[in-house]
């Protein structure tokens, strides 16, 4: 298939604030695409303005500024029932006392289409969920991961341009979250759905995304793909988010070199001598003997989790901690370790 050209959604500038003029901005004239067909996560902390821009998105909230297009069309001035959008609820809104087919048609019945033909498409969204044979179950009698499987059939049975998740799998328990983000990415890539889909859950974007755009206080500190992200930060704040990272005071040199304390390794990033930091994630160390080690290390704590183990490590650079899937080795507490650093994992980021 030959991609569109024209993106699924695209930001302009846009900002939000609530009340008069005067008032903050909670969205602070961000630009971004959503190429057409493809699955962007908006990633951040509480109140950095994700849920805002997805809402804005749905028309549920009106932009204070900028533009908003979808599917090449200006759409920022429009409500709701015109953008050909459907949003899928963290609480999945069900109507309880509908059974599964009443709730997943009663978007088609409420625009008027035809009941033989309602009940058609009912049917083949229920399938594309794999819920054929649900029809007469209320919500009460589904597990939460069937409720949720219902009201995407309930979005998806409306042929939207783009479909919105708002924290869909956050009433989940952690091994349902992990078999309904696969489903839901599954889903996605079988229909070629436009999706923007909103997390906190920095595993969960990583699991399911094209691109993650990371907001911080109603900026983008960065967007890319989930690689870009997490191997290639660009801030401490987007490091931080982007799973644990240690941040270090290191010193770059001429040729690409930067050095902390006794280590030294070659950026993948072009970086000005001078002072920089480091990010360095738990998994980026390699744990050996401590003899011709660069970095010795004495172990202070340890954690068995069966295909890794957790350290934490007193060091010259202070406590660093350390994942290892070595799970071989017993080591001793107060054993002194050597600690190299195998290149990936490894970035250097601007000061905040």
């Amino acid at each position: 298939m030959v991609p569109s050209t024209v993106n699924g959604i695209e930001f302009r500038q846009v900002s939000k604030r609530y009340g008069p003029a005067s008032a903050p901005l909670v969205v602070k004239g961000i630009d971004f695409v959503v190429a057409k067909g493809s699955l962007t996560t908006l990633l951040g902390p509480s109140g950095c303005g994700k849920t805002t821009t997805l809402r804005m998105i749905a028309g549920l909230e009106t932009a204070s500024g900028g533009q908003i297009l979808i599917d090449g069309k200006d759409v920022t001035h429009l409500g709701p029932a015109e953008r050909n959008v459907s949003m899928v609820f963290q609480s999945y809104a069900l109507f309880p006392h509908m059974n599964v087919i009443d709730n997943v048609r009663y978007g088609l019945s409420v625009s008027g289409t035809a009941p033989k033909q309602a009940a058609e498409r009912a049917q083949a969204a229920l399938e594309s969920v794999g819920l054929q044979g649900f029809d007469l179950r209320l919500p009460s009698e589904l597990s939460g991961g069937q409720q949720q499987r219902v009201a995407v059939a309930r979005a998806l049975v409306l042929e939207p341009s783009v479909l919105l998740f708002d924290e869909p799998l956050s009433n989940l328990d952690a091994r349902l979250r992990r078999s309904m983000r696969d489903e839901i990415r599954t889903l996605q890539q079988r229909l070629g759905l436009t999706v923007a889909y909103v997390t906190h859950d920095q595993s969960e974007a990583l699991a399911v995304s094209d691109q993650i755009i990371v907001m911080d206080a109603g900026t983008i500190a960065q967007s890319g793909s989930p690689e870009d992200l997490y191997e290639r930060p660009v801030s401490e704040f987007v490091a931080g988010f982007m799973g644990e990272a240690m941040l270090l005071e290191g010193q770059a040199l001429a040729g690409g070199q930067v050095q902390i304390g006794p280590l030294k390794f070659q950026a993948r990033q072009a970086v000005q001598p001078g002072h920089v930091k480091a990010a360095i994630r738990p998994e980026a160390w390699t744990v050996g003997p401590a003899q011709g080690a660069t970095l010795e290390a004495v172990l202070v704590k340890q954690a068995y989790l069966g295909s890794t183990l957790e350290l934490t490590l007193q060091t010259p650079l202070g406590l660093i901690f350390v994942v290892t899937s070595d799970i071989a080795n017993a080591w001793p507490l107060g054993a002194t370790l050597g600690l190299s650093l195998t290149g990936r994992g490894v970035s250097v980021v601007a000061s905040s």
